[in-house]
């Protein structure tokens, strides 16, 4: 067992140095809504305005487990002021656009640093920090990433309306500067691991393979249809990606992906567990609000008001989480206590005559569930990949939940409109307006009891997790201690 302690002196410092990037990632992600048709006003382009945000979260998403492998090689620390380097840069490009083009290419730079800023934050933290005692940043870490993103349309609207959008990404700067000198001041004492052959093929084939199915998933059904050439044309890319990656990934023996960890049933498990979380997590941020001004008639701004509720609940469940995960030690059971809960709120949320304040009360208990899972599910496979692995791991959790989100949103979307009549591929926001309430209401419903089947599995899942005790392993590499 350790005996490393971190007094409260040092946690506090470790967390604002590390909480800096990640928050600055996942703000990012929404900061734009509000500012969109500002946007559109200024540069033109209309045709191009979605790649403003499938641009940012398809380069991040493809470049995380790069960082987590560069991490692993070249020290976590110094990886990560890479990445805000990069972001910096993106930042400067996407403030000094005079083109919807040019601001798209900006906001691709920046999607490449954030791969590493979410990342390589929370890998940091178990770099330092014994893993008993991580339990409490891991909770802090879910409960400020939701409240990152749920800020972000709001702090865009503010800054749009009182100086200009370009000011949305000026505003990065000093904030990248400071956490730049905070990283340079926090003290690590784990040495980068042996270099190794770099994996050239494999960190090309990757990024590939991440984007064609995130970009698949996340627009098929919108920007074209399930069944058309287009559709079949990237899904036949990503399989034929897919048999070469894996093949070329057995056959190297300094491969960038863990697949030595991933077999194990307390990494895999855990990473099946965010998958679903995530899917779960992003019908109801993608989905709700629609349905709260669809099916109830609120306007834009009475649906953010009761959105609210929702984050609220995931920071709560995953503070709770976090401390109780660091006075237990166990980090198995939690999920399963969460997703269970979320289930049956998510069943409600299907069944009950839908209300405004009964639908933001029923999405703050599943956010509730929902907190419970990012802190367990991060702590465990940290844990059992030990430090030398940490960047790869971490990152395989952030693919893991991207991946989750992706499909979530696009197979709940299916579902739901597919269940209204004249919806199609093309249609605009007035078939839903003019489509019967009652169809509407239970379009929108079937998709949250289908939400509730699929917490019920996320919590299955999270039962067949090996227990493990977090105090069973030391704060090194070296085996556990069997109880």
């Amino acid at each position: 067992m350790s005996n490393v302690n971190v007094d409260k002196k040092v946690f506090l410092s470790i967390f604002s140095t590390v909480f800096l990037p990640m928050f600055l990632a996942a703000i990012d992600q929404t900061l734009l809504a509000t500012a969109t048709p500002d946007i559109v006003r200024d540069l033109g382009g209309m045709q191009l305005a979605s790649w403003i945000v499938i641009g940012y979260m398809l380069t991040g998403a493809a470049t995380i487990p790069i960082y987590g492998w560069l991490g692993d090689q070249f020290g976590r620390r110094n990886m990560l002021v890479l990445a805000l380097g990069i972001f910096a840069f993106g930042s400067v490009f996407c403030a000094l656009s005079n083109s919807m083009l040019q601001l798209v290419i900006g906001r691709i730079l920046q999607g490449v640093g954030s791969g590493g800023l979410m990342s390589l934050s929370q890998a940091l933290i178990g770099e330092v920090v014994p893993p008993r005692q991580r339990a409490r940043f891991q909770g802090y870490f879910s409960a400020f990433f939701a409240l990152s993103s749920i800020s972000g349309p709001v702090l865009g609207g503010v800054v749009v309306t009182y100086l200009s959008w370009q000011w949305l990404f000026w505003f990065n700067l000093p904030l990248i500067a400071l956490g730049v000198y905070r990283l340079s001041r926090l003290q690590t004492t784990v040495q980068p691991a042996t270099r190794r052959r770099i994996d050239l093929y494999g960190l090309m084939l990757f990024p590939i393979l991440t984007a064609v199915i995130i970009y698949w998933l996340s627009s098929g059904g919108h920007y074209f249809a399930w069944d058309s050439l287009t559709s079949i044309a990237l899904l036949g890319i990503f399989i034929f990606t897919f048999v070469v990656f894996v093949w070329q990934q057995k056959r190297t023996q300094d491969s960038f992906l863990p697949l030595h960890l991933l077999v194990k049933k307390e990494i895999h498990r855990p990473l099946m567990s965010a998958f679903m979380f995530a899917g779960c997590l992003f019908l109801l941020a993608f989905f709700l609000p629609i349905f709260l001004q669809v099916a109830l008639g609120l306007n834009a701004a009475q649906a953010g008001v009761h959105m609210i509720p929702l984050s609220a609940g995931v920071i709560c469940g995953a503070y709770t989480t976090g401390k109780l995960i660091s006075y237990y030690g166990v980090p198995k059971y939690i999920p399963v206590v969460g997703m269970s809960f979320t289930a049956v709120n998510l069943l409600l949320l299907g069944g009950l005559v839908p209300t405004a304040n009964l639908v933001s009360g029923l999405a703050f208990l599943c956010g509730c569930g929902l907190g419970t899972v990012m802190p367990s599910t991060q702590l465990t496979i940290q844990t059992i990949a030990g430090k030398s692995h940490l960047g790869r791991i971490t990152a395989m959790g952030g693919l893991s939940r991207s991946l989750g989100a992706s499909v979530g949103t696009a197979m709940f979307g299916t579902l739901i409109y597919s269940l209204i009549p004249g919806f199609g591929v093309s249609s605009s926001i007035n078939v839903l307006v003019n489509a019967p309430h009652d169809v509407v209401v239970g379009a929108f419903q079937w998709g949250f009891k289908a939400a509730a089947l699929l917490a019920v599995v996320c919590a299955i899942n999270a039962l067949c997790v090996p227990r493990i005790h977090l105090d069973d392993y030391a704060f090194d590499d070296t085996p556990p201690n069997k109880r």
